[in-house]
């Protein structure tokens, strides 16, 4: 299993314009196979801060879908990301 979490810092007064732009895309991941889950959300404490949740059944699945990443609009509007891949080898109830 592969979870994909992390933040992402765009512009002041962009967090709406980036979440919305990203709605198809968690639409069409939450389709594909091996897509387990695949949120883009704004923070509700810190307006410029979009928190990014994804679980895949592997890489290949995640990378199959994902490309080259977001395209020009998105990419346009981030300061920085700190997002990470983690491989999950066991997992349970919490």
């Amino acid at each position: 299993m592969i979870i994909v979490a992390g933040q992402i810092h765009v512009k002041k007064g962009k967090a709406s314009a980036f979440v919305e732009s990203s709605r198809e895309a968690m639409i069409a991941a939450r389709k594909v196979k091996g897509c387990h889950d695949f949120s883009v959300a704004a923070d509700p404490i810190e307006d410029a801060r979009i928190n990014v949740y994804e679980r895949w059944a592997s890489v290949k699945d995640m990378v199959a879908f994902r490309g080259d990443g977001p395209g020009d609009e998105l990419s346009d509007l981030i300061v920085r990301a700190e997002v990470k891949r983690h491989s999950i080898r066991k997992s349970g109830p919490a």
